[in-house]
């Protein structure tokens, strides 16, 4: 079986979750923290994806990952889609930054996985993806924070943003996608 970087990333970011349970400060240590970032603490806008807010959210952002990830990843080559992995996680966490409150906190992978949305957006066709039903499941994905208080929707149209942007970068010429 081919190494995948989206079987790794599934397994890494699990193992942070168990983890966060067993030391519970990292929970606080990784989170997106406005202040914190203030005083310098940029490296959250990455680890924030490293921790979540409970089991159910851990499961839906880890079985998003690996429904999305595998094709995007096989289609795009690992190179392209490490570049819209953390695009879109930092498009999700600077968006969630600048349009919460600096004393919020937020937890979870929730914008990078909204980026392999958006970048299913770009290259689903090609990917034989289903796009009324991808841009259903992305209308439903962007509603439930509005159902489902707490939620961070401002990370996850953050994160959609950067990956449609970032597969624009990557894409192929237009003739080789046709």
């Amino acid at each position: 079986m081919p190494k995948s970087l989206t079987r790794d990333l599934v397994v890494f970011i699990s193992g942070c979750f168990v983890l966060s349970l067993i030391w519970p400060s990292l929970q606080y240590e990784f989170a997106l923290y406005g202040l914190a970032i203030e005083n310098g603490q940029w490296y959250r806008l990455f680890t924030v994806a490293l921790v979540h807010g409970g089991w159910i959210h851990l499961l839906f952002n880890m079985l998003a990952l690996y429904s999305l990830g595998f094709n995007i990843e096989n289609y795009l080559g690992r190179g392209k889609y490490i570049f819209i992995l953390i695009t879109s996680l930092l498009f999700g966490s600077i968006t969630s930054y600048l349009f919460n409150p600096l004393t919020s906190m937020a937890v979870g992978s929730s914008g990078m996985i909204f980026g392999l949305f958006g970048c299913l957006l770009i290259v689903g066709k090609r990917l034989g993806a289903n796009l009324k039903e991808g841009a259903g499941l992305i209308a439903l994905n962007l509603a439930i924070p509005f159902l489902i208080p707490g939620i961070d929707w401002k990370a996850h149209l953050g994160g959609l943003l950067g990956g449609g942007l970032a597969t624009l970068v990557v894409k192929p010429k237009k003739s080789s996608w046709e």
